[in-house]
């Protein structure tokens, strides 16, 4: 069968860009990417054969070949058996690129990105250690520790260390040996070949647990698991401006690994309490201050809240319900420190729900007052609309 022009498979002209051959074999190799194709012969050929013509045409030197005197100047290029595409993804190892394309090949060759693909190629690899699991605490802060970055002491439950046998998990020495079904590697490796190559199934050791070991004689304080259940006291510093739901992140401070395994981390997740005087609205926040009537018609000094103390405002005469004073700089600041939000100051006029006699027949000689009545509402714009049609 005569062979395809790699422009061709790739959809591109032959002056074509890197960026736009690199372009083409993404567009391809997703669309008969094996997970999208489960089973179809077709799509394995086409990205095979894409692959082969990225290959070439995005190689400067291997391009100039192809260019002057077509697949006849690469024979011999990939070598007795042709194009391997295991070896095209090794190469394309560190391409960030491809990398995200590429990974999802991971699942076919038994996880990781290519890191189980090549079998003799990255080697053996030590049995690693299993990380311990990270702990999640809640700490509640008021308004005023936001506004000002606080450092908070917590207590935490988590694993440790077993004292008895220094986390091995083994009671004695000696009692820890290399597993004779991974020989110490901590998997099982089960290779087959296939039309992309050689993959290797990579599986944890059911034997070890993926440690590599095997105890003789667990410890028996800890069953050999190698931790137990405490408690310590960590320090997080706050800084100023969190909100609801941002964690900090405290390292190497959770719960440690099995058998000596390295600890998880302790995500501190923020949560605000309810405040008095204030509600929050991103970096401002707002306090609603009623007035009596009066006081709004009339005019007055008032004395509000702010986050770290108190602060006089001037009302003018004729202040309306719902009118908001703003103070500058006094809402909270921003995480990364670009500046510092306002308090909004929202009037609300206060109407009395029960009145004596006398207060009664003050309002009611009030009311005559010219100037009292409010102004009437304006007509409705579906009205206006009527009367322009004459309805």
């Amino acid at each position: 069968m005569a062979l395809r022009d790699y422009y061709e498979i790739l959809g591109v002209s032959r002056s074509a860009s890197q960026e736009e051959i690199k372009r083409a074999y993404r567009k391809l190799a997703l669309k008969y990417h094996p997970d999208r194709n489960p089973g179809s012969k077709e799509a394995e050929e086409k990205f095979k054969e894409a692959a082969e013509a990225y290959e070439v045409l995005s190689d400067a030197q291997k391009k100039s070949t192809y260019d002057q005197f077509g697949h006849d100047g690469l024979r011999g290029t990939f070598g007795r058996d042709g194009f391997d595409i295991s070896d095209f993804i090794y190469r394309h190892l560190h391409d960030s690129d491809l990398q995200d394309l590429l990974g999802n090949l991971g699942g076919l060759f038994g996880g990781g990105l290519f890191g189980d693909l090549f079998g003799t190629r990255t080697g053996r690899r030590r049995a690693a250690q299993r990380r311990g699991s990270d702990l999640q605490v809640r700490l509640k802060l008021s308004l005023a520790e936001i506004a000002t970055g606080v450092e908070k002491r917590l207590r935490v439950k988590r694993l440790e260390k077993c004292d008895a046998c220094g986390g091995t998990g083994a009671s004695e020495e000696g009692s820890l040996k290399t597993c004779a079904s991974c020989q110490g590697t901590g998997e099982i490796r089960q290779v087959s070949r296939s039309f992309f190559g050689q993959f290797v199934n990579v599986a944890t050791c059911n034997v070890c647990g993926g440690s590599g070991q095997v105890i003789a004689h667990p410890c028996p304080k800890c069953g050999g698991e190698g931790r137990m259940r405490g408690s310590t006291t960590i320090s997080v510093k706050i800084p100023a401006g969190v909100s609801e739901g941002n964690y900090i992140p405290i390292r190497s401070r959770g719960n440690v690994g099995p058998r000596g395994g390295p600890p998880g981390d302790v995500l501190v997740f923020i949560e605000e309490k309810e405040d008095e005087y204030f509600t929050r609205r991103d970096n401002d926040i707002i306090c609603e201050v009623p007035i009596s009537y009066s006081q709004a018609a009339l005019g007055d000094e008032l004395e509000v809240p702010t986050l770290d103390s108190h602060m006089k405002i001037r009302i003018p005469p004729g202040t309306q319900s719902g009118k908001v004073f703003r103070l500058k700089g006094k809402g909270i600041p921003h995480v990364r420190g670009y500046g510092v939000g306002d308090e909004l100051v929202k009037i609300v006029v206060w109407t009395p729900t029960k009145l004596s006699e006398e207060a009664k027949k003050l309002f009611a000689e009030l009311a005559k007052t010219e100037g009292i009545e409010p102004p009437k509402p304006g007509r409705s714009f579906w009205g206006k609309v009527k009367d322009a049609l004459g309805m």
